[in-house]
């Protein structure tokens, strides 16, 4: 089957949206699964891929669903378990949110790190206490990531195959 150019803009751009999300596993401020779903969104509406690209965007759906509520779940219940309280994570995050202003890039993550270490300096009252809680929660951050690049990866296997397939 060819594709009219229409389609082939539409296909460029859902491709272009997907390559973007799995970039924003790793790089602030682009919404990894967001960008993947709409990506496939688009090209189903607008593809002209019928009926296989509306199966394709269902199972998109379900993996971004799944693949955001484990994201959060996994390394969430991982940190509940080893002891790191939640208001460490919160102070970890707005840490994180400044630090992203602060240090383009770079400063997210260290802004989270900084945030969870002081917060746990503080509990603790201890430099060496706080350190295995902080070690805790980047093993979460990179769970958290790892989980989010596989989903994105699942859903451009998806719609790969739904381009082959439509």
């Amino acid at each position: 089957m060819s594709l009219t150019d229409s389609q082939t803009v539409v296909t460029v751009v859902a491709g272009l949206a997907i390559l973007a999300g799995l970039a924003g596993v790793v790089v602030p401020g682009l919404p990894a699964l967001p960008l993947c779903w709409g990506g496939v969104l688009v090209w189903a509406v607008f593809g002209g891929a019928g009926m296989v690209g509306w199966a394709v965007f269902g199972a998109a759906t379900v993996v971004v669903a799944g693949g955001t509520v484990i994201k959060y779940a996994w390394p969430g219940r991982n940190l509940k378990r080893t002891g790191v309280p939640t208001s460490t994570l919160l102070a970890g995050g707005v840490l994180g949110i400044v630090g992203f202003f602060v240090v383009p890039v770079v400063g997210l993550v260290l802004g989270f790190v900084a945030g969870v270490w002081a917060a746990e300096r503080l509990r603790l009252g201890s430099n060496q206490l706080a350190w295995p809680s902080t070690v805790q929660a980047l093993k979460a951050a990179g769970l958290s990531m790892l989980v989010e690049f596989a989903a994105c990866l699942v859903v451009t296997a998806l719609w790969l195959a739904g381009l082959l397939l439509a």
